[in-house]
């Protein structure tokens, strides 16, 4: 009872899960992880009455994120598309169109069925690029906010406005780029190759490229995720240019530049020269690992304070047939690809699905320790390093202390 007003105030019992018999990160001791109200704790609480998950020895990890995802595209889980060969961007750019044009199922729906299998195989957040371009107007924008209101409170998403047909190129893309910066759906506005695919022309449209997207981040307070497909000078040169634009413009820690296939291509002094440059700017890279020579050389940029996230990229799209929005298998195939042979290799793979996208996305790092969020995955296995490698079935996905997947379901 309230002495001064004579109400009865109600105390709302925290939520307690014990997931019993766990070992963390494959440690040979098994622990036992409390969660309260979604935070690892040291101890339950006074009188608690837990709800107990027997973790039966399994290691526990924590869950990922996908820095780099399209899941506006993707025909997963859809009848069997067969794609026509292709060699340049504008090829890939209209196979979008023509896929777009035969699904047949909503594309709210098939994101959601997409992201939704992406969170039993233990992702925790993604970064979503949908497309904005005169083909589709506004649709993928609309479409992924309703899915990142379904899975509110089980997946976290940002919205990426992403012009993937150049806002100089395609007349209208601009337009429509500014108004899903000021529709307040987005976290952030795209671009693509300022100097390559998307340059000035004779009939281009607008203001240059980098100008429109810097002005609507800081006019919308948005965040920059710009992909760069370009190599040597082409890519390099406007990769330094964005990084003195987010000086400038005071964007630092909220501008992300994906793919920059011109990066690989650095070894020695350049190499430490632009990573300098990018940490000193607070300009942080996405890879996808999709080719030996293409990955980022994550662990000397992450070496030199560069923020750097992994992710998907397309799902079954126009684009491939391959993908599975798998964030392990994404970290496997990392590991492949950098021919990462030892121990340390194999869990610095793991280690930039979980952590380094976590920290270019600005979220709370997931150390499995009081305070962390609980927010982790169970797998049957010996180690760390033989988890990425074998890729074990997900026995158990938790967010903020809730199961939300059990045995590769979706529990939400």
């Amino acid at each position: 009872m309230n002495a001064l007003s004579g109400s009865t105030t109600s105390v709302t019992a925290p939520s307690v899960t014990v997931f019993r018999d766990v070992r963390p990160y494959g440690a040979a001791q098994a622990v036992d992880l409390v969660s309260v109200d979604g935070l690892l704790a040291e101890r339950m609480p006074v009188g608690a009455v837990p709800e107990v998950v027997e973790g039966a020895g399994r290691i526990a990890l924590p869950t990922l994120v996908d820095a780099h995802i399209h899941p506006d595209k993707t025909a997963w889980g859809e009848p069997w598309h067969s794609r026509r060969p292709a060699g340049s961007l504008p090829e890939y750019v209209q196979g979008d169109v023509d896929l777009y044009g035969q699904q047949r199922t909503p594309l709210a729906e098939r994101a959601h069925r997409l992201l939704a299998h992406a969170v039993t195989r233990g992702t925790r957040a993604v970064r979503a690029h949908v497309d904005v371009a005169p083909a589709y107007g506004l649709a993928g924008v609309t479409g992924l906010a309703e899915v990142r209101e379904r899975l509110a409170g089980v997946l976290d998403v940002q919205l990426v406005a992403f012009p993937q047909h150049g806002v100089r190129r395609t007349p209208g893309a601009g337009a429509l780029l500014a108004e899903a910066a000021a529709s307040g759906l987005v976290d952030a506005v795209g671009g693509i190759d300022p100097a390559g695919f998307d340059s000035a022309t004779a009939d281009a449209e607008g203001p240059a490229q980098l100008d429109l997207l810097f002005g609507l981040a800081e006019q919308y307070g948005l965040r920059l995720d710009i992909h760069l497909h370009d190599r040597g000078e082409r890519g390099l040169g406007p990769l330094r240019d964005i990084a003195a634009r987010t000086r400038a413009a005071g964007l630092a820690g909220r501008v992300v530049v994906s793919h920059a296939f011109c990066v690989p291509e650095l070894v020695g002094a350049p190499l430490v020269d632009l990573a300098v440059e990018l940490a000193e700017s607070g300009v942080g890279l996405t890879t996808v690992a999709p080719s030996a020579h293409q990955v980022l050389p994550f662990r000397e940029l992450r070496a030199h304070g560069v923020r750097v996230g992994l992710g998907s990229d397309g799902v079954r799209d126009s684009w491939s047939p391959f993908g599975n929005a798998d964030m392990l298998h994404r970290a496997h195939l990392l590991g492949w690809t950098t021919d990462a042979r030892t121990d340390e290799q194999l869990a610095d793979c793991f280690a930039l699905a979980a952590d380094g996208g976590a920290d270019l996305l600005d979220l709370p790092p997931v150390t499995l320790r009081p305070g962390s969020p609980a927010d982790f995955m169970l797998v049957t296995g010996e180690c760390l390093p033989q988890v990425v490698v074998d890729l074990p079935a997900r026995d158990l996905v938790v967010r903020a202390g809730r199961v939300v997947a059990r045995d590769g379901r979706f529990t939400g």
